[in-house]
C-alpha cells in the first residue's frame, strides 16, 4: 500500500466515524451528504472512476427491467458531465 492509499484510508476511516456520529445525532441528510464524499474516497483507492462507476449503474437498471434509453449521436461525441460531484 503506497503512502498517498495509506493516507486515504486514515481520512476514511475518519468520514466513516464523523458519519456514524451524526447518524448518532439524527443528522440524516448530512450524513448522506457524507456517505457520497465516502464513496469517492473509496472508489479511488479501488482505481475505479467515474466511467466505471456509471458503467455499473446502467447494467443494473438493465438488470432490474429499467433499461435506460442510449445516447444520440450527438450526446457521445460530447463529454460527459459528472453525474454527482463533491463540492468542498
Amino acid at each position: 500500500m503506497s503512502h498517498s492509499d495509506e493516507q486515504l484510508q486514515s481520512v476514511l476511516e475518519t468520514l466513516e466515524g464523523c458519519r456514524k456520529v451524526l447518524t448518532e445525532m439524527n443528522s440524516r441528510e448530512s450524513a448522506e451528504l457524507l456517505s457520497i464524499v465516502i464513496l469517492d474516497v473509496r472508489m479511488k483507492l479501488k482505481g475505479i472512476d467515474g466511467a466505471d462507476l456509471k458503467a455499473l449503474c446502467d447494467e443494473m437498471l438493465r438488470s432490474a427491467g429499467n433499461e435506460p434509453q442510449p445516447p444520440s449521436k450527438q450526446t457521445q461525441d460530447q463529454p460527459r458531465r459528472p453525474l454527482l460531484r463533491v463540492v468542498k
